[in-house]
């Protein structure tokens, strides 16, 4: 039960805004500690996630999962406008703006 509610106050903090961590090097702030975390990593240089093909490394291994799309030339986020993939949610989310007519 307690963790039920732990998730529910980090998930409130959503719709709050409170960011309680934050980074003493660039003030940066964050809604919970695991942001924080993979956020100090960038000033730290500490890069654990690594793709074999080209030994890239990276702070997190949802940036991993990106990169590897290059490699890969998956595109797994189609517009249901025209069809045109992208191989990340916030590039389609921009270019949905062109059918949309919303300012760019």
């Amino acid at each position: 039960m307690l963790q039920l509610f732990s998730y529910y106050v980090r998930h409130q903090r959503i719709h709050t805004g409170k960011k309680p961590y934050q980074c003493e090097e660039c003030g940066g702030a964050f809604n919970n500690s695991a942001n924080l975390i993979r956020h100090q990593r960038i000033h730290g240089g500490d890069r654990p996630y690594v793709y074999k093909e080209c030994g890239n490394g990276f702070p997190s291994s949802s940036e991993l999962v990106i990169h590897q799309r290059i490699h890969t030339g998956e595109k797994p986020y189609e517009c249901n406008e025209c069809g045109k993939a992208f191989a990340v949610k916030p590039t389609l989310s921009r270019h949905q703006r062109i059918h949309s007519g919303e300012k760019l």
